[in-house]
């Protein structure tokens, strides 16, 4: 994804019923779940985002909302940021006088696009047992909209959306998965 900010890393989450579109440009639900392995083998811990949000909200500044983390494109305002027991909970509008805000709100409401990804620093991290990164302090910088999430345990949706895009959209990412795992075996032959 070219023109996103540079050094940081980022997780996804799916929409689904975590989610929730209202009147086209209100989205609330979750951008992050804690102790779920994403598809790299990362698991949020709680608390991994409390510091994060104290510091920017002390300096008076905002988790930003951009489309598919290029900060060249905002589409909207996070009005609420924060960690509950099952993960980050973001609440904020999508701004129909940006263009791409009233793509991405159509798209949404299409099932189109249905992920949402964090855009985000590591300060503090450990491996577990199984050999997964436990990250346990992160510096939050934006909440994307985005069409492949990374974790497919929280997803978003629109409102009395009940086409399994979803479905589908899990099952091409898991096709792109496979044809990228079948390159690499590839490449590392010859």
């Amino acid at each position: 994804m070219s023109g996103g900010l540079p050094g940081l890393e980022r997780k996804f989450a799916r929409f689904g019923q975590a989610v929730e579109v209202e009147g086209g440009t209100e989205i609330s639900g979750y951008a992050s779940l804690f102790g779920d392995a994403d598809q790299g083998g990362d698991v949020v811990e709680a608390g991994a985002y409390a510091a994060s949000l104290k510091a920017v909200a002390a300096a008076g500044r905002s988790i930003k909302m951009l489309w598919q983390h290029d900060p060249a494109q905002p589409i909207g305002v996070w009005d609420e940021v924060r960690e509950d027991a099952r993960g980050l909970w973001v609440r904020g509008r999508i701004l129909s006088s940006v263009a791409k805000g009233r793509e991405a709100a159509a798209l949404i409401a299409a099932g189109a696009i249905d992920g949402l990804s964090i855009g985000y620093r590591t300060l503090r991290a450990s491996k577990n047992t199984k050999g997964q990164r436990l990250l346990s302090e992160l510096e939050l910088w934006e909440v994307s909209l985005v069409t492949f999430p990374m974790l497919p345990s929280a997803r978003v949706g629109a409102k009395g959306d009940s086409a399994p895009l979803g479905d589908v959209l899990r099952e091409m990412a898991a096709a792109f998965d496979g044809a990228r795992a079948e390159l690499a075996r590839g490449t590392s032959r010859g």
